[in-house]
């Protein structure tokens, strides 16, 4: 059940569950965890917070997950943890979303005053959470929906080309191990991904 939660301020919670009821005691919880955060972005507008109940035994040390999208103006930033229960969780999801959120806030210090490119973090991320919701949690669809190895939707996003550095930085942001963006200096359609350790690869569309 989704819910949506106003704060004093302009900034709007949101707390839902993928077959999990959620106590009004719990969401109150999250919402006092989370106000701390818009001292990183003045500009926070929303905060997206999802909990998942990973029902296989075997994973009962991690059998919770909490993942938590905050949407400013231009970016987007994520972050997802799991643990024995919520309350832990949501603790581990916060703790990453404030590091993410506190490099951001550094980085707009640095770069005061030169304007910050439009990004596809928002895209990706949505695109992401479209994919998900097609599926169970654990990532796998459900039985008896479609037979598989078909297309089921398709999606356009636009987005100002951005740099190379911005493409990481927003990737770092998402929390995600590869960003699709529009490289400025090329003009072509790149990918930046994570690599073991920690190194970055780059790959690039060409004719």
């Amino acid at each position: 059940m989704e819910r949506t939660i106003k704060t004093e301020t302009a900034v709007e919670i949101i707390v839902k569950g993928r077959n999990v009821e959620i106590p009004e005691h719990y969401r109150q919880h999250v919402t006092e965890k989370l106000a701390r955060l818009e001292r990183y972005d003045h500009k926070l507008l929303r905060l997206d917070v999802e909990l998942f109940h990973e029902r296989n035994p075997r994973q009962a040390a991690s059998c919770q997950r909490v993942e938590i999208t905050g949407s400013t103006r231009g970016q987007v930033v994520r972050a997802e943890a799991t643990a024995k229960d919520f309350y832990s969780a949501l603790d581990i999801a916060i703790g990453k979303l404030e590091s993410r959120m506190r490099r951001a806030a550094d980085r707009r210090r640095v770069h005061h005053g030169r304007r910050t490119p439009i990004s596809v973090a928002e895209a990706t991320t949505r695109l992401i959470t479209q994919l998900e919701s097609e599926l169970g949690a654990d990532g796998h669809q459900e039985p008896g929906e479609r037979l598989p190895g078909q297309i089921v939707r398709m999606k356009e996003h636009t987005a100002k080309p951005i740099t190379v550095d911005d493409a990481l930085f927003e990737m770092e942001l998402v929390g995600h191990d590869f960003y699709l963006f529009n490289d400025v200096d090329t003009g072509r359609p790149s990918v930046v991904y994570r690599r073991k350790g920690y190194d970055y690869g780059l790959i690039s569309l060409t004719d």
